[in-house]
């Protein structure tokens, strides 16, 4: 692997961080399988990608995707609390409507952002090359949104969202109203989707309305990657596992896409494959582990 393939995978592991910490939030801790990620990646990215050409701040655009992948998300909560639908159902209806949302967002299949200013611009005219600025910056980033997210899950209210994940008839005795705790968290996840394809946008440098395919599959397998290889025996171990994972998936695929046995090596279009493989991969190491200490 090259020193640019290397930077490369960091960025895309900090980049998608803050949507593998969301599906963290939703499978893990309130125990709620959404798809709707993969049409709320491309929301944000689209949402980010129209407002800087609109001339808005490519900070405040940040916040707008995030406003946006958080109203996407409130659909299917309430279509799982208030309509009854199934959670896989709702989500999945949520992002089929997203593919045409996106369409109108972006009144086109793709945004250029050629030319227009970005996030990284300030540490560029600082005189950091690109393989460098985006990794530190979505770095620090998505470590800020892991401290906030490991904030909220100490309060009271995200001790609700833990409680409502795992016994949601016992925290609906106790007061609490788990319908609105699971639109809000479902919400809170997608919201953090968005904001990595708004990040993913900017670095990337266009916005397209099938970047979202596949997206959920790559969130998952940086959780389960995470956990096998950092552990989760307390919230803060399996936060930080999840977003490392993100990063050792990245570098991982990035590992496996350089690598040539002979004639035969692997092309972008084996991705799935790979990612397949690696989640098998996580999946069974564990159990080999304990079977060898037991003998």
């Amino acid at each position: 692997m090259t020193f640019y393939a290397f930077m490369g995978a960091l960025e895309q592991g900090f980049a998608y961080g803050f949507l593998v910490l969301g599906v963290y939030l939703t499978f893990r801790v309130l125990d709620f399988p959404d798809l709707t990620v993969d049409g709320s990646l491309p929301l944000g990215a689209a949402v980010s990608a129209v407002a800087i050409s609109s001339g808005v701040d490519p900070w405040v655009s940040l916040l707008l995707a995030l406003g946006a992948g958080f109203l996407a998300g409130m659909v299917t909560g309430i279509l799982n609390t208030k309509f009854g639908i199934l959670h896989l159902l709702a989500s999945i209806l949520t992002m089929i409507a997203l593919y045409s949302i996106n369409l109108r967002v972006m009144g086109a299949p793709n945004v250029t952002l050629l030319g227009k200013p970005t996030v990284l611009d300030p540490l560029l005219n600082a005189g950091l090359g690109p393989f460098a600025a985006a990794p530190l910056l979505f770095g620090v980033l998505s470590c800020l949104g892991l401290l906030g997210l490991f904030w909220l899950l100490h309060t009271a209210y995200g001790l609700a969202i833990q409680a409502t994940g795992a016994n949601r008839q016992m925290i609906t005795s106790q007061g609490v109203n788990a319908d609105h705790v699971i639109i809000f968290t479902v919400g809170l996840s997608n919201g953090l989707a968005a904001l990595s394809g708004a990040l993913l946008c900017q670095s990337q440098g266009a916005a397209d309305v099938n970047m979202g395919i596949g997206t959920i599959v790559a969130g998952l397998a940086s959780v389960i990657v995470g956990e096998t290889l950092f552990g989760c025996r307390s919230v803060g171990r399996a936060l930080l596992a999840a977003l490392l994972g993100s990063a050792v998936y990245r570098l991982a695929i990035a590992l496996a896409l350089s690598l040539k046995l002979g004639s035969f090596s692997f092309t972008p279009s084996d991705l799935n494959l790979l990612t397949a493989l690696l989640v098998v991969g996580a999946l069974i190491l564990p159990q080999l582990r304990r079977k060898v200490l037991w003998r």
